[in-house]
């Protein structure tokens, strides 16, 4: 049983043949979270497949989590706290993998008096004894006497986000899609352009100074070659040419590079443009939230200011009709409000109500809509029946329509940076799908926001035709 204290042993209180063993037993979550920690995603710790084919026919843990027992034992055991690691090397013996009992033990072999400097054989060894790692230790030992409240092991759980690669996988096995990327005159937006027609996803088609884009690509160490460029003199010209572009039906889609989302959707909106419908641009959030069962969406928190009830109502059907193209049959919507009762003085409570009522009266097709509900009935199922709240919507929500533009952005910030979401974002109400991604967005995410966008268009029209 592991004591609540953690008490050293001085230089002088060490003597040769002192030892201290700590035994763990490796789990797949080890293997994950060491990855997690330093980086190393070689195939032979993380893919059974591709270790299945090399020369120890099964995944193995990284070396260094075995290591990383002796640094425990010496930090923690002996000579423990105030220790100063000096040097270690290290002999790996035999492979080591999920499901071992690994046992580690350190030794005093030698000490010095004149610098307090104390030498350790380190060594670990399986469940059937044989060794795995072999190696010593130089530390400088502490002189202090050292009584200490053993700190909690942190509690860290691993949070796959897992949700998005049906998306891209699905999205890989349709025909390419031509992208307009407009205005891509940063590293990052060529980049990303790259990335997705790497990916097999997209061809590109750059939007741009030609001079700028080419600059770009040089700072990003990508090459151009084999990609179309359609020049155009600067930002406003190339939202204009990716607008005609794309009503010309030369590209099925565009995406956002270096320049203003305004200035794009400027464009696309404006006097003219042959892309407008008869439905009104929303924004979706595509979240994969870890601790949520399933995809999750939030509607708008990107375009729409204040929208007036006329449309919520576009931006609602926006969303369901993107879940249909995503095979969700009836998606369920929460139409979200500060509390979950109607309430004359609270504007976004009558607009809940109205679209619920909406929804059943035709004017909203294809899901189950209901509110005002507030966020954690909408998700929760718990927090639905302690309010006694009978809905068919509460606690398994897949869409969330927020009421202005600062709710929605405040609440897919709050689960991207303190739930750990992934955020894939989508504008819809267009006659193509146009795809917003930001610099800090992982290629995960950007991967998710282009398969989105090519599975809105799959099988048909874009997912906004005129209602």
């Amino acid at each position: 049983m592991t004591s609540n204290v953690l008490q050293n042993k001085t230089f002088d209180e060490l003597a040769i043949g002192d030892a201290a063993s700590v035994t763990r037993t490796v789990s797949e979550d080890d293997i994950k979270l060491f990855a997690a920690v330093s980086g190393d995603v070689n195939p032979a710790h993380l893919d059974a497949a591709y270790a299945a084919t090399d020369m120890f026919g099964h995944v193995v843990i990284h070396g260094m989590w075995t290591g990383a027992l002796i640094s425990s034992i010496l930090g923690t055991e002996l000579p423990g706290p105030g220790t100063i690691y000096l040097d270690q090397n290290l002999h790996f013996r035999r492979p080591v993998a999920p499901g071992d009992t690994i046992t580690g033990t350190v030794t005093v072999t030698e000490k010095r008096p004149d610098k307090k400097i104390v030498i350790f054989d380190t060594r670990c060894t399986n469940q059937a004894g044989v060794e795995v790692l072999t190696g010593t230790a130089t530390v400088i030992a502490p002189s202090e006497k050292l009584r200490l409240p053993r700190m909690a092991v942190p509690e860290v759980a691993l949070r796959p986000h897992s949700r998005y690669e049906q998306f891209i996988a699905e999205a890989r096995a349709l025909p390419t899609m031509v992208v307009g990327v407009v205005h891509p005159c940063n590293a990052e937006a060529i980049q990303a352009a790259i990335e997705a027609r790497d990916e097999g996803l997209i061809e590109p088609v750059l939007i741009g100074p030609e001079r700028k884009i080419r600059d770009a690509a040089e700072k990003a160490g990508v090459s151009l070659a084999g990609l179309r460029i359609e020049p155009a003199e600067h930002s406003h010209a190339s939202a204009a040419r990716g607008v005609e572009l794309a009503t010309s039906g030369r590209v099925t889609a565009l995406m956002k590079g270096s320049l203003h989302t305004d200035e794009l959707l400027g464009a696309v909106v404006g006097s003219g443009s042959g892309l407008r419908t008869e439905r009104r641009i929303s924004h979706v959030y595509a979240l994969d939230v870890p601790t949520y069962p399933k995809s999750l969406l939030v509607t708008d928190a990107a375009i729409n200011i204040a929208p007036t009830l006329a449309q919520k109502r576009d931006i609602c059907q926006n969303a369901i009709d993107l879940l249909h193209r995503l095979g969700v049959a009836e998606p369920l919507v929460a139409v979200l409000a500060a509390v979950e009762t109607v309430n004359a003085d609270m504007p976004a409570t009558l607009d809940a109500a109205a679209l619920s009522v909406m929804a059943r009266r035709g004017q909203i097709t294809g899901a189950k809509v209901d509110g005002p509900l507030a966020f954690d009935n909408a998700v929760s199922f718990a927090a639905a029946r302690i309010k006694e709240i009978v809905s068919p919507v509460a606690g398994q929500a897949d869409i969330l329509l927020v009421p202005n533009l600062e709710a929605g952005n405040l609440l897919a910030k709050q689960m991207i940076y303190l739930a750990g979401a992934d955020a894939a974002g989508l504008v819809l109400g267009a006659r193509v799908p146009i795809i917003l991604t930001s610099r800090a967005d992982s290629l995960r995410v950007r991967l998710a926001s282009v398969a989105l966008a090519k599975l809105s268009i799959a099988g048909g029209a874009a997912v906004a035709v005129p209602a």
